[in-house]
């Protein structure tokens, strides 16, 4: 979906940087990537670049949880079980929704219940402008099924399809409603 959406705000004459972790995908000619393992390498990076950007689409589903600590080497089997204790990792969308000031912030929700609920509770918690829902079913998928839900509740728009039509239409809507008002207050 990162893709797609990268090539629809391409499409559309947007500057666009991707902050990635480790996929087997090609990001289009045109769109800087910044290449990152994890949560906390992405939110640093996302951090460095929302500094310079209008706002931001989070659509990537980093890590919500860490290992406290990381082996060097190999783990040698004893015998004995292995406790692994996990800690949550920060939430790169809420961290920048919380400093966006004049920057508009989209988020995605992906879930397995109460989609809109979940995803209602997110756009408050995170601070975002708009809020994608989205299911397991589009990972690694071609297809998307999506609702964009505004902070007010609505739901502007359901799309389905080949994600580059709905990130094309997601796209158009994040345009007319979130950039182009902004660009009418004039330079941040």
């Amino acid at each position: 979906m990162g893709k797609a959406l990268a090539e629809a705000a391409l499409a559309l004459g947007h500057d666009v940087v991707v902050v990635s972790g480790p996929v087997d995908i090609e990001y289009p000619a045109g769109v800087r990537v910044l290449p990152v393992v994890s949560t906390e390498e992405m939110l640093a990076a996302a951090l460095r670049e929302f500094d310079r950007s209008d706002g931001l689409i989070g659509a990537a589903a980093p890590c919500d949880y860490r290992p406290i600590r990381v082996e060097n080497h190999k783990i040698a089997k004893t015998g004995l079980g292995v406790d692994l204790h996990l800690v949550e990792t920060d939430d790169v969308v809420a961290t920048l929704g919380a400093r966006k000031g004049q920057r508009w912030v989209v988020g995605f929700a992906l879930e397995t219940d109460d989609h809109r609920l979940r995803a209602l509770a997110k756009l408050e918690r995170k601070h975002c402008d708009l809020i994608i829902t989205n299911s397991p079913a589009a990972i690694a998928s071609p297809d998307n099924s999506v609702q964009v839900l505004a902070p007010d509740g609505q739901t502007l728009a359901t799309l389905a399809g080949l994600k580059q039509e709905v990130a094309a239409s997601i796209m158009e809507l994040v345009h007319a409603r979130l950039i182009l008002p902004s660009l009418s207050n004039g330079p941040r």
